[in-house]
């Protein structure tokens, strides 16, 4: 008997809604195979490639609905509760895949403030923060958050989706996504639109859970990520693939979170936690990438 995880990320309710196969973002094939079993939902595997998903899948038009309508003021009061946690958790983070190195690197010889797009931005916190060291800043963010995170700090935050924003073209040196890639139909169409922004040479770093993690091995179908909003569960080979092909040169994975709060003593939980960190197998993980400076040509690495 599989164990249960502590507690499971925000998600919508389970709704029935209308759903159509389609092919694998990763590699395109047509063909998968069970996967996990939810409450209400399930994912399936590719059986070429091996990205877990959620396979028919809702249209873009009802997942925008859902953050757009259903995430209201009961997500907004939990951004607030946990918003100094996460901020930690996304500055420790930063840490590990070496920010600070990457940020000098960037700035050195610049006149002008280098620009940072946090897309999923959610409050904000993450983006003051990083004006605050000295970055031009802008968000997007499709929840009644970005109403409240850019009255409360005044930088500017599209309430579009990435697409719709029409954003400059190699504008940005660092795009920052945490906790949102899983939640989109289209990932690789995403990535192209990351890229186009770009500047050549410059930085993205995406943050989503593990699915090769210890967490999602221990816990299965209970595990705290396999949830109803998650469309795309990762693992490092499958995220790095879809960078690379999307024109991105992986330079570093990280990952942290061995064992959920309260699921072990806390010896054995920090023992872990370092084990985790050390040897990858983390539940959630960072993928730091760089825009390669060649233009992707179809049938063409």
């Amino acid at each position: 008997m599989r164990k249960k995880s502590a507690v499971k990320t925000w998600s919508t309710p389970v709704t029935e809604e209308q759903r159509k196969p389609v092919p694998c973002t990763l590699c395109g094939g047509e063909s998968f195979k069970p996967s996990l079993s939810c409450d209400g939902f399930a994912y399936v595997a590719c059986v070429h490639c091996s990205l877990v998903q959620m396979n028919p899948q809702p249209c873009v038009a009802l997942v925008e609905q859902r953050y757009r309508e259903l995430f209201g003021r009961d997500y907004l009061a939990y951004e607030l509760e946990n918003e100094a946690a996460f901020l930690d958790l996304q500055k420790r983070a930063l840490k590990d895949a070496g920010f600070e190195q990457l940020e000098k690197e960037i700035m050195a010889g610049r006149e002008q403030r280098p620009c940072v797009l946090d897309i999923g931005c959610a409050t904000g916190a993450l983006l003051a923060f990083l004006q605050d060291r000295g970055w031009q800043a802008a968000g997007v963010e499709i929840s009644p958050s970005a109403d409240y995170a850019q009255e409360r700090l005044g930088i500017p935050i599209s309430s579009k989706t990435l697409e719709d924003s029409h954003f400059p073209d190699e504008y940005f040196d660092l795009v920052h996504a945490s906790h949102l890639i899983e939640h989109l139909t289209n990932p690789r169409a995403f990535l192209s639109e990351v890229r186009r922004i770009m500047r050549p040479g410059g930085y993205c770093m995406i943050t989503t859970p593990n699915i090769d993690g210890l967490q999602a091995h221990l816990f299965s179908h209970n595990w705290r990520s396999a949830i109803f909003d998650h469309l795309y569960l990762f693992s490092a080979r499958t995220l790095k693939k879809l960078l690379v092909d999307s024109g991105f040169t992986v330079e570093g994975i990280y990952t942290w979170g061995g064992l959920a709060a309260g699921t072990a003593p806390l010896f054995i939980k920090r023992c872990v936690d370092k084990a985790a960190k050390l040897c990858k197998f983390g539940d959630v993980m960072l993928v730091k990438s760089r825009k390669l400076d060649y233009n992707i040509v179809e049938g063409e690495k």
